[in-house]
């Protein structure tokens, strides 16, 4: 029989993403996240997390958004390409900052 969690894959989460989706619950939920973190993989850093939250709770704190929302350790991803262009960053008839190197170990501009 597989346990029901109120976060799912909870055991895969990063830590960030955890704190993230924590804060939408309820004190019995969060009760049942570190009984199955102390049954399970018994990460010190999972457990101080919850028990920090339900700290918060237990002195008012009051659940809020935070749930299935996109955790704010992912990146966003955007499709608008670089900024780098093709053209050279200097004009044609000077070399690039960095050179190419001659005999000598440094860069042609050193001359």
């Amino acid at each position: 029989m597989t346990e029901q969690l109120p976060i799912p894959e909870f055991d895969e989460l990063p830590l960030t993403t955890m704190q993230h989706r924590i804060r939408s619950l309820e004190e019995e939920q969060l009760n049942t996240l570190v009984e199955h973190e102390r049954a399970h993989a018994n990460r010190p850093q999972v457990i101080e997390l919850l028990n920090a939250r339900l700290e918060e709770l237990e002195q008012g704190a009051t659940p809020t958004e935070g749930g299935e929302g996109k955790p704010s350790d992912e990146p966003e991803h955007s499709r608008s390409g670089s900024d780098v262009t093709p053209k050279a960053p200097r004009s044609s008839d000077r070399p690039t900052m960095h050179g190419t190197s001659s005999r000598s170990g440094y860069g042609i501009e050193h001359r």
